[in-house]
């Protein structure tokens, strides 16, 4: 499985919590859409088909993250 360079998964995820939390509800907004576009290249980067999936993903790919790392699966 090809897997994303290490230096782009930081940035992507990143930015995919800077945009969470602005309202982008609306259909023609260009933070939904930018939302969107970063979603996209989360999931191809990391080989999924649902963001959350991608950043589960993203998040045991990072640097520093163990190969039994199940804390994003822990109650918080």
């Amino acid at each position: 499985m090809l897997m994303a360079h290490p230096a782009v998964l930081p940035g992507l995820v990143d930015r995919y919590w800077a945009l969470s939390v602005l309202d982008a509800t609306g259909e023609g907004s260009p933070v939904r859409k930018e939302i969107e576009d970063v979603e996209r290249a989360l999931c191809v980067a990391t080989g999924t088909t649902d963001v959350h999936a991608a950043l589960i993903a993203a998040r045991h790919q990072l640097p520093g993250a163990g190969t039994l790392d199940d804390s994003v699966l822990a109650p918080g």
